[in-house]
């Protein structure tokens, strides 16, 4: 089908696009069968996969991925073969709800574009349906033992990457999850290579690295001049950012903003928690 008329297509089709989004570690992956069960979502898009029900449809799991830049490209559907597998999956699909997961609804927005679907007309933050307890304690299991989840049964993953698995659970969804029924669901917990926690300090040279890929995804007119890094006692970072932008361009959003997608960037695709992102800016030109 030529890509102009898949996008129309859905558009006819009546496809809903949902968004659940949150920072890093906060336990997306975990609540996502939660948040399909309540609005009666079909299909799931997480970290590179498409995912129905208990099977991986299609797509490469970014948490397969050895280092920070190949997974957050597999994450937004980078490589077009990548790209093209899941949309040609999608197309062999009936379905009228879709979820995305991604840390902020710019990634989630990305990556609706990327797989020409219609932009994302629900966002639901993970602080709308997780409680503050339950946050703390899924980013204390991602940065403390390096432990993600791929919400679909272990058997799925092992067949491409058992080398990443860690072990499984099984999650009781009752009359509280909307569900006409109870039902239990089967999540695999993963330690990807790119977060185990037992990896050295991150050098200031690979925090530069990652806070350039961010920049340019970000806004490709900024240029990175400097990064420095501290590591603090709890082994999160706090890290300083030089930026250079030309004097006459114009900032389409706020620095607060800009501060916290390069937080969720480096900890999700580099495996560490940044506790506090300074940025100063210099113009040129």
């Amino acid at each position: 089908m030529n890509r102009l008329f898949q996008f129309a297509f859905s558009k006819l089709k009546g496809v809903k696009v949902y968004a659940l989004v949150g920072r890093s570690g906060t336990g997306k992956s975990y609540h996502s069968k939660l948040v399909a069960a309540k609005y009666r979502i079909d299909l799931i898009i997480d970290d590179g996969l498409l995912i129905k029900g208990d099977r991986i449809l299609a797509g490469h799991s970014a948490k397969r991925d050895p280092n920070f830049i190949a997974a957050v490209r597999t994450a937004v559907f980078d490589d077009d073969d990548h790209r093209d597998e899941v949309m040609n999956a999608l197309q062999k699909e009936r379905y009228k709800k879709i979820l995305i997961i991604g840390t902020s609804e710019k990634m989630a927005s990305k990556i609706a574009k990327r797989l020409e679907l219609p932009q994302p007309e629900k966002i639901i933050h993970i602080e709308d349906i997780a409680t503050e307890e339950e946050i703390e304690t899924a980013m204390r299991i991602r940065y403390t033992e390096g432990k993600h989840v791929i919400p679909v049964p272990s058997i799925e993953v092992t067949r491409s990457a058992p080398q990443i698995v860690y072990d499984s659970m099984k999650v009781f969804l009752g009359r509280k999850s909307h569900m006409k029924k109870n039902q239990t669901y089967e999540k695999t917990i993963v330690r990807p290579e790119f977060s185990r926690p037992d990896k050295e300090e991150m050098s200031d040279a690979v925090l530069s690295q990652m806070v350039k890929h961010a920049i340019g995804e970000y806004d490709p007119v900024m240029k990175v001049k400097k990064v420095r890094s501290v590591r603090n006692t709890d082994s999160s970072y706090s890290i300083s950012v030089t930026l250079q932008l030309p004097a006459r361009h114009y900032m389409s959003t706020t620095i607060s903003d800009l501060q916290e997608y390069i937080s969720d960037c480096i900890e999700r695709y580099g495996g560490v928690m940044v506790k506090k992102t300074n940025i100063e800016i210099e113009e040129w030109g």
